[in-house]
């Protein structure tokens, strides 16, 4: 029997397959919902608080306190009106594939970006779940790859059980693969 001979053929790009084939999934819709309660309640109450330090009668504020005050106030929906308008906008465009060998996420309103994580690199994975996540039932499946501290993708806005079984699928590949091995 002959050895194999080492190649490394061109592979025209038009013959990869594209990402529009990769079906993908859609991130709870609870999730932008939390994300605009949670713009308008902060900054609502940021823009209250300056406004009844601009109004209340117990103080008499100097000459620019007021009009610097109205800038603060002014400053501060201005910011949170442009959060509101980005989570309205850009959640409902983060969507997430889980595939047999990797995970891809897309996301991105004016910076696309598509995240693709084999399955195999994967070092570790984590189930986040902070008190507004809880309260709305959703959690954030972080990755992490081999080789690096940071995680590699973070899909946001899952429900739970949703993230625990993407997480136990995981855990359960990472045992296959080194069964195999």
């Amino acid at each position: 029997m002959q050895a194999s001979e080492f190649t490394n053929n061109a592979i025209p790009v038009m013959e990869l397959p594209g990402l529009s084939a990769v079906t993908s999934e859609a991130i709870s819709p609870a999730y932008r919902r939390l994300n605009l309660w949670l713009t308008s309640s902060i900054f609502g109450l940021i823009a209250a608080i300056l406004a009844l330090v601009l109004i209340q009668p117990w103080l008499d504020l100097q000459a620019p306190a007021p009009f610097i005050l109205s800038l603060c106030i002014a400053g501060v929906l201005f910011i949170g009106s442009w959060i509101f308008i980005y989570h309205y906008l850009a959640d409902p465009l983060i969507r997430y594939s889980v595939r047999e060998q990797d995970i891809v996420l897309f996301k991105g309103l004016l910076f696309k970006d598509v995240i693709c994580q084999p399955i195999l690199r994967i070092q570790h994975i984590d189930i986040q779940r902070g008190p507004f996540e809880r309260m709305a039932g959703l959690a954030t499946v972080k990755v992490y790859s081999a080789g690096g501290s940071l995680h590699t993708l973070a899909i946001p806005g899952l429900p739970a059980e949703s993230a625990e079984r993407i997480r136990q699928f995981v855990l359960n590949h990472a045992d296959l693969t080194q069964d195999e091995a």
